[in-house]
């Protein structure tokens, strides 16, 4: 028989949650984003960039939750909004967070024109709480409300998403990510910073304001929490932090080889649960296969600021840098000068490599709801990579929240430059040979 509940009991619930004062959400999210755990809980909150953790109410012992799937208008960066499916209001929906030995109560509100449903991605449940639709529960139809309720007997990082018309619904933003914490936590395993990042795939064409959910092999939006540079926020640390990041990927069709740059993390943790030391990796690119979750973890020991990014180089890219006629080497100086009287804004593109045209789009005419291949401004000129890319930022300070500091001020010295002839002649390279 099918577990849903009306409207007015949920208020009920909620009128209950009230009296006895036990919502915690806004509590535990203060001290989150002052860097700082609860007294009463030994595990550093979770901290999703550009995303929030959901609130959840107390009642007769179990965490209860309340998702509502419905469509809204999405900003994947600054000048790019579309139309998305998701939770809350929000594409990646917002962070369960939980603790093993948790019993969680979710209520599930359909206000998608289709039925859905929920699973529970890599969690050990009842078979009649996965989610999966026809198999293991009736799909939720529109305007009804059905509730899942389990214990939670491991701990990890996991995800939620739908399994219900997968191919339209998760191609449209319906999933996010579920972090569970261990009951009794080894202190030298405890972190002070804890970030989940959810990595996806998208097909935006320019001018169109859906996401186009029957792409399988042109992806031309990569984001990380439902952004692309430069909508992504960064990563905040003090130096000295010990930093675990949660990767999670429920991209369309593919795997994401995630790089940091200015130091190595070890691998410590999938989906199926936490990794034996003994079997810990050091690497300074992790894979994130498809439907899956990867912990990484490290020392922020190196102040600056970093890129981490996906390593597939058309990952980094935005909309308007895929399907281009390769014009590199060619002349096209008789060309431009044949067609500007009829296009007068005309210019070839591309006969010298990509790299500036980013920056020269920006002050382009540019097809509605679309943004350029990639990039922003930084602070040595201009940052040539977009979609998915963030900057992990790391600071020298005494206490730092997770706000954006800003750019960091290399020290006199630190930056690369353009060689002198005077130094070209000490170490022996001839300048006028260059």
């Amino acid at each position: 028989m099918s577990d849903t509940i009306s409207r007015r009991t949920i208020l009920a619930n909620g009128a209950v949650a009230i009296a006895t004062g036990a919502v915690l959400g806004d509590t535990r999210a203060a001290l989150a984003q002052a860097g700082r755990p609860p007294a009463d809980q030994p595990f550093t909150p979770v901290h999703t960039p550009n995303g929030v953790t959901v609130p959840f109410k107390l009642i007769g012992g179990v965490k209860v939750f309340h998702l509502v799937a419905r469509e809204f208008e999405h900003e994947f960066a600054p000048g790019l909004v579309a139309k998305v499916w998701g939770y809350n209001g929000r594409s990646p929906g917002p962070t369960l967070e939980l603790v093993e030995g948790d019993r969680v109560r979710v209520y599930v509100t359909n206000r998608l024109p289709e039925a859905t449903t929920i699973h529970w991605h890599g969690i050990i449940l009842p078979a009649g709480m996965d989610g999966v639709s026809g198999l293991n529960q009736p799909p939720i139809p529109p305007g009804e409300t059905y509730k899942y309720e389990f214990t939670l007997k491991q701990h990890g990082t996991f995800m939620y998403h739908s399994h219900f018309d997968e191919m339209v619904q998760i191609g449209l933003g319906m999933m996010g990510m579920l972090v569970v914490h261990p009951k009794q936590i080894d202190p030298d395993r405890r972190v002070d910073r804890d970030f989940v990042l959810m990595l996806s795939e998208w097909r935006l064409d320019p001018d169109t304001t859906r996401p186009k959910t029957s792409e399988m092999t042109d992806f031309n939006l990569f984001t990380i929490n439902g952004k692309a540079f430069p909508g992504t926020a960064p990563l905040v640390c003090r130096k000295g932090d010990r930093v675990r990041v949660r990767f999670g990927n429920l991209s369309a069709m593919d795997h994401h080889p995630i790089h940091i740059h200015g130091h190595h993390w070890t691998i410590t943790g999938t989906d199926g649960g936490p990794i034996p030391r003994t079997a810990w990796v050091p690497e300074t690119t992790i894979l994130v296969p498809v439907g899956s979750t990867r912990d990484v973890e490290f020392v922020a020991d190196n102040p600056g600021d970093w890129a981490i990014h996906c390593h597939m180089t058309h990952h980094t890219m935005n909309q308007m840098g895929h399907g281009t006629p390769n014009l590199i080497g060619m002349d096209a100086k008789g060309f431009d000068t044949s067609v500007k009287p009829l296009l007068p804004g005309y210019m070839t593109m591309g006969q010298r490599g990509m790299g500036e045209h980013g920056r020269h789009m920006a002050h382009m005419p540019l097809p509605a709801n679309s943004i350029p291949m990639r990039g922003a401004d930084g602070p040595q000129g201009y940052i040539d990579m977009g979609g998915m890319f963030t900057i992990l930022k790391i600071r020298d300070v005494p206490a730092i929240g997770y706000d954006d500091p800003g750019w960091y001020d290399h020290p006199a010295g630190t930056v690369s430059a353009e060689a002198s002839d005077e130094e070209l002649r000490r170490d022996g390279i001839d300048p006028a040979a260059q």
